[in-house]
């Protein structure tokens, strides 16, 4: 049975007052979803909360000229006396940082900044610390083809980040070439979606420049808007993150420490989330069901695990299961101490597979 939007609202309030009672402060609770077409977002309640005001986006950075970011060639003049000073060549897989602000900056996977001489992609998780000096940051190039400075600086991609399909490879697999596929594959996908724009979508390597493409942008918030509504009534209820299902399966997971830092990111991954949905458009499925959904974000522990940390400010984990990889962030920062993120895929090694969940490998 198919339900408006609002309708579904209505039930998603109802199940999280009757589901509150049965969440303790250290679990997640799945609710019912709000499906638009073949996309269904499951909302996360519970799991312990985090004070997160003081954590600086991105986007929020960038704007207000606190934070730029560079060609590690290009970053000269940024540079504090007495900080270390990065590589003088520009390289695919590497740009420089600068956070002159006085808050910490979160830094997540699959955020894009464009200029330079590529598009990049950010690779992993975290925080970078106030009035810091230069900083490498784990990037893959979204833009294959280009090396010729369009901008001495980057700005970040502000209409969404880089689609689940697109984050995979640069977070699970950390290859390059899988990357560049996966670009080729969301692009031809976008094509198929918005056959008006398929001869500017030809015509461009840009990732970034794709999902700008007025007519890509028209079919992504065709799905997108519905789920502003949902956001609004959500935070009633404390949500703090979702899980994503296409064509009945589910594919992803996105979990803050707060419905305020949700909030920040929701109108980016609200778009990611359809821009793959859109991809997989005819692909088929039944529809999505919230014991699955939960089962999948209760499966947290895997047969291997990776941990990197800089005392004092972070400690980022990688969890591998059978056919999943979990990834967290966690503030070690004093009085801070809490998981800021966390990342689930449904995951299966390309190399031995041969394919991703979503989209398809362009060989």
């Amino acid at each position: 049975m198919n339900y408006s939007i609002l309708t579904q609202l209505a039930f998603v309030l109802l199940a999280a007052t009757f589901a509150s009672a049965g969440t303790t402060s250290h679990d997640y609770k799945v609710l019912p979803p709000v499906t638009r077409g073949n996309l269904s977002i499951f909302p996360i309640v519970g799991g312990p909360e985090g004070n997160t005001a003081h954590l600086l986006t991105l986007d929020e950075g960038v704007r207000s000229g606190l934070v730029v970011v560079a060609e590690a060639g290009s970053i000269q003049g940024l540079i504090r006396q007495g900080s270390p000073r990065p590589g003088t060549g520009a390289e695919v897989n590497r740009l420089v940082l600068v956070n002159n602000s006085d808050r910490p900056l979160l830094l997540l996977a699959g955020e894009v900044v464009t200029g330079g001489k590529q598009d990049r992609v950010i690779g992993v998780d975290r925080i970078v610390p106030p009035q810091s000096g230069p900083i490498d940051l784990s990037v893959f190039c979204v833009e294959h083809g280009r090396w010729v400075a369009s901008s001495e600086h980057f700005g970040s991609m502000k209409s969404q980040m880089a689609q689940p399909s697109v984050r995979m490879p640069a977070m699970a697999a950390r290859d390059q070439r899988s990357v560049w596929d996966m670009v080729a594959s969301a692009a031809g996908g976008m094509a198929k979606a918005a056959p008006q724009a398929s001869g500017s979508i030809h015509a461009t390597t840009s990732y970034a420049k794709v999902m700008e493409n007025p007519e890509v942008q028209q079919k992504v918030n065709s799905v997108a808007t519905d789920y502003n509504e949902l956001l609004q009534e959500l935070r009633k209820v404390g949500a703090k993150g979702v899980v994503v299902a296409i064509n009945g399966r589910i594919t992803w997971a996105d979990v803050f420490a707060s419905t305020d830092l949700l909030e920040k990111y929701w109108q980016k991954l609200i778009r990611s989330y359809a821009a793959d949905s859109l991809m997989a458009a005819s692909a088929g499925g039944g529809p999505a069901d919230q014991k699955s959904a939960q089962l999948f974000l209760d499966q947290m522990q895997g047969n291997r695990e990776v941990t990197e940390t800089e005392p004092g400010l972070f400690r980022r984990t990688e969890i591998s299961g059978d056919g999943y990889k979990v990834f967290t962030l966690t503030s070690l920062v004093p009085k801070y101490e809490y998981t800021v993120h966390l990342a689930k895929m449904s995951y299966k090694d390309p190399m031995r597979e041969g394919v991703y969940p979503i989209g398809r490998m362009v060989r």
